[in-house]
C-alpha cells in the first residue's frame, strides 16, 4: 500500500485547513514519520539520506503543507543526534507519546546562566507544526552576570535549546496565502528555567549513525529542496489534465533534472560518509547553489504556464490554486530566497 493509499484510507482528507484533523495527525504518527531519520532503537524509522528524501518527496506531492510539517518537524527531531544522551532518552524513550519537535532557527531571544539551569526569555517567529509540537527548539543568546558572552571573534555566543510545549506560549501568527496547515506560528517563553542538560550544539554528535554525520546546513538543504520538487511535481499532474503535454515540457524537464541531481548529490553524500571521507564548505555551497538554481527555474516555469491554466487555478478552493499558492510560499524560506 503506498502512502497516498494508507492516507486516503485512514482520513477524509480537506486540506483547506489552517491546521491538520486528528485523524491527519493520527495517520502520521501511526506512519511513525515524526521519526523518519531517528534511529529504530529510539522507535525511529532509521531511513538512509535517498530514502528519506524520497519519503518526503512523496509527501509533499500528495500536499504541500503535508510534506512541509513533516519535513521541518522530522528534521528536528534529526537534532537527537545532537541532544545529549539523557535528554534524547527522556524525550524520546520514557514520555510514552510520539515525540515531535519543532521551532525556529533564528537567534530571538536570550539564556541567562543560573547554576546549572538557563533562564530563557524570548519571542522566536516561523515555528512550523506549532500546534503540533511535543518540544519546541530555539537558539538564543547566552548572558551571565548580565553580560552577554561572546566568542573569540567577538560575536555573542549562542546556544540551543529543547524545550517542552508546556514551556512555550504559541502566538497564532501565521497568516499567509499557502502552507496554511504548517501553522508556522511564533511563540514566546517567559523565565523558563531549562536545565543543562536542555542545551545541545549542532556541532556536537553522540550517535554514531551515518545520517548524523552529514552538516546540518547541507541536510537542510536537501531536504527543503526534495520539497520543491515534490510540490511541482503534483502541480504537474494536476495542469496535465486541462493542458496539453507540451506545453508542460519546460517544467517537466526541470523537474526531472532537479530530482537527478538531488538524488546524485545524497549517493555521494552517503559514499563519502560510507569511506569516511570529508563533506567539505567547497562542496555544500555547491550543492546549496545548485538547489537554488534548481527553485529558481522551477518557479520560472510555473510562472510561464500560469497564464495557460484558466480562471479556476486563480480560484480559492481549486487544487490548483493551492498548489500555487503553497508553492510560492514555500520560495519565502531564507534558505531559497537569500540569493
Amino acid at each position: 500500500m503506498t502512502l497516498v493509499d494508507s492516507l486516503h484510507k485512514h482520513s477524509r482528507i480537506n486540506w483547506e485547513v489552517d491546521v491538520f484533523p486528528q485523524d491527519v495527525l493520527d495517520w502520521i504518527i501511526n506512519e511513525n514519520l515524526w521519526n523518519i531519520w531517528v534511529p529504530k532503537t529510539y522507535g525511529g524509522l532509521e531511513l538512509s539520506l535517498t530514502a528519506g528524501l524520497a519519503r518526503l518527496r512523496e509527501l509533499a506531492k500528495i500536499d504541500a503543507s503535508l510534506g512541509w510539517t513533516i519535513t521541518l518537524c522530522s528534521g528536528a527531531n534529526y537534532f537527537i543526534g545532537n541532544l545529549q544522551p539523557i535528554k534524547a532518552q527522556e524525550i524520546f524513550m520514557t514520555t510514552g507519546v510520539s515525540p515531535c519537535l519543532g521551532g525556529s532557527g533564528g537567534v530571538f531571544g536570550k539564556a541567562e546562566i543560573v547554576g546549572d539551569y538557563f533562564r530563557i526569555s524570548g519571542k522566536w517567529r516561523y515555528a512550523t507544526g506549532a500546534p503540533y509540537l511535543t518540544h519546541f527548539t530555539l537558539n538564543a543568546e547566552i548572558v551571565e552576570n548580565g553580560i552577554k558572552l561572546r566568542n573569540n571573534d567577538g560575536s555573542p555566543r549562542v546556544q540551543s535549546f529543547v524545550i517542552p510545549k508546556e514551556a512555550v506560549q504559541v502566538i497564532e501568527d501565521w497568516n499567509t496565502m499557502g502552507l496554511k496547515a504548517t501553522a508556522t506560528h511564533s511563540f514566546a517563553v517567559a523565565d523558563y528555567m531549562a536545565h543543562k542538560s536542555c542545551s545541545f550544539s549542532y556541532n556536537d554528535c553522540y550517535l554514531p549513525h551515518p545520517i548524523f554525520k552529514i552538516p546540518f546546513a547541507l541536510f537542510a538543504d536537501l531536504t527543503l529542496w526534495i520539497n520543491y520538487i515534490g510540490i511541482a511535481e503534483h502541480l504537474m499532474e494536476e495542469a496535465g489534465s486541462d493542458m496539453g503535454k507540451g506545453k508542460l515540457n519546460a517544467l517537466e524537464n526541470t523537474i526531472l533534472e532537479s530530482d537527478q541531481k538531488i538524488f546524485s548529490y545524497a549517493n555521494e553524500i552517503e559514499k563519502r560518509i560510507d569511506e569516511k571521507r570529508v563533506i567539505g564548505t567547497d562542496y555544500m555551497e555547491e550543492i546549496h547553489n545548485v538547489a537554488v538554481q534548481s527553485v529558481k527555474r522551477i518557479s520560472r516555469n510555473i510562472i510561464e504556464i500560469f497564464p495557460s491554466l484558466g480562471v479556476k487555478a486563480s480560484t480559492k478552493g481549486n487544487n490548483l490554486n493551492q498548489i500555487f499558492c503553497d508553492y510560492f510560499t514555500a520560495t519565502q524560506h531564507h534558505i531559497f530566497s537569500r540569493k
